[in-house]
């Protein structure tokens, strides 16, 4: 890399720590302040409606399925069973969520007797690869819309970034061959859909908890860090700028 590389990297380099630096610390609110329309409404029961597959992954929706009901139901809240929503979803032509995330959603009620609906998307999933390096990134964007509205009542984002890259701690260059080799074999054996899960537990804990918890409409003062994006993407655009003059 050449001097005048190496001085833009630098410099570049205190933006990002300035952008870090000048960041707010995050802002706590109450459930109650940040999700009012699930404690007025009180849902009882969710349809879970199959993800929509925003990723480049094509089999992500169908991994990403079989890692939502349950934890929803622990919650405290009755789920349709998943599979047999899909099939009477489909007997009425209705293939995919997306068909149906910005209509009515009255019908649900009138074929399930359902009180709300929970969308999910997958905005990622998949691997940044390279020789030294890999990152796993699985994100996914919920919200619980009413059925008797279809206004959303609840809506919250979990994203879980893993370091796949290995360091054996030998140095040379069999040292960085070692490396190569592990890293490659740990990012063709991740398992998403265990982190999945993660990035699941990550939002339903946000979730007001449902009429089949102990802890239903007692859980209005607790805490959890009010959701920004804003700063986040800004610190974000940063950090690849400075990749990017690395290279």
């Amino acid at each position: 890399m050449s001097i005048t590389k190496k001085i833009k990297v630098l410099l570049i380099s205190l933006v990002v720590l300035g952008v870090s630096g000048c960041v707010a610390p995050p802002k706590y609110v109450t459930k109650g302040e940040e999700f009012p329309a699930m404690y007025i409404e009180k849902p009882r029961s969710l349809i879970i409606m199959p993800p929509i597959n925003l990723s480049t992954a094509a089999e992500a929706k169908d991994y990403y399925s079989t890692t939502v009901e349950m934890p929803i139901a622990l919650h405290g809240y009755y789920t349709f069973p998943y599979q047999l929503t899909a099939d009477v979803l489909k007997q009425q032509g209705i293939y995919d969520s997306e068909l149906v995330y910005d209509i009515p959603l009255n019908k649900f009620y009138d074929y399930f007797g359902a009180d709300a609906v929970l969308f999910t998307k997958i905005l990622h999933w998949d691997t940044s690869y390279t020789v030294l390096a890999s990152t796993l990134t699985v994100s996914i964007d919920a919200e619980i819309k009413s059925t008797k509205t279809s206004e959303v009542l609840w809506h919250y984002n979990g994203t879980v970034f893993v370091d796949l890259s290995v360091n054996s701690g030998a140095g040379g260059m069999a040292g960085l061959l070692i490396n190569a080799i592990a890293t490659a074999i740990n990012t063709a054996a991740a398992d998403y859909t265990t982190y999945a899960k993660v990035a699941n537990g990550r939002f339903v804990g946000s979730i007001p908890y449902g009429p089949y918890h102990p802890m239903y409409l007692k859980d209005q003062q607790m805490k959890l860090i009010q959701q920004k994006r804003d700063d986040k993407e800004v610190k974000k655009v940063a950090v690849q700028e400075t990749k990017e003059a690395a290279e």
